[in-house]
């Protein structure tokens, strides 16, 4: 395998190239008092623009001795009630949750130069509701929460092969099997940025930021 110059890779990348990325104005004047509706007007502009995955975000999270820890989850929702997102409770994101229910999202939809990032407070919704989540979901979904041990050690790809194939057994003979440990989570902002890229550099970022029930609106340097 030859050798890769990471640095001459980095060099030879543009960010937001005007081939493949349409930098929209945004006036921060027009947005609504209250976050959801903007993040759902961004969410449909992603779709129509042709971003991959669009429902996919970083979740970060901090363990029991505060360390970080992040990776990418898929949106489940997102309305006055928090953004969602499920796991089981077992997995490492669930304990860190249960340890520091607190955590950041943030979703990038490049085809746009567009972020949105969130800090809050995370709730777990109700069994039933956990469980009417997953069955809403595909078959796919279901043998994998079937499988089960999340993030626990696995000794072999076998082993994972065996498990996988009697969850998918299980889910195809009945769609409504539950899976005891699966949990929805909300996110229930305190901050919610919203990040639009200009190609001078002059970046608008708008902030909501929770207060008294309500929400105060600030913009930042970029």
């Amino acid at each position: 395998m030859p050798d890769t110059d990471l640095h001459a890779l980095l060099a030879s990348l543009r960010v937001w190239a005007p081939d493949a990325t349409d930098l929209r104005p945004f006036d921060p004047a027009t947005a609504p008092a209250t976050p959801v509706p903007l993040f759902t007007d961004w969410f449909a502009d992603a779709v129509a623009a042709g971003q991959p995955e669009p429902h996919t975000m970083t979740l970060a999270t901090t363990d029991a001795a505060g360390h970080p820890d992040a990776r990418i989850v898929m949106l489940h929702g997102a309305d006055a009630d928090g953004w969602s997102f499920a796991s089981h409770a077992t997995s490492r994101k669930g304990r860190q949750l249960d340890a520091h229910p607190h955590a950041a999202l943030v979703f990038y939809w490049p085809v746009l130069g567009r972020q949105v990032r969130l800090r809050g407070t995370v709730v777990q919704a109700p069994s039933d509701q956990s469980q009417a989540d997953l069955h809403a979901r595909s078959t796919g979904a279901l043998a994998a929460a079937l499988t089960g041990s999340q993030s626990e050690p696995l000794a072999s790809l076998g082993e994972l092969e065996r498990r996988s194939r009697e969850a998918w057994t299980r889910a195809r003979a009945n769609p409504a099997t539950p899976s005891p440990t699966w949990t929805l989570y909300r996110l229930q902002p305190l901050e919610v940025e919203f990040f639009q890229g200009d190609p001078d550099r002059r970046h608008v970022r708008l902030r909501y930021v929770e207060e008294d029930g309500g929400w105060r609106r600030e913009l930042l340097w970029p």
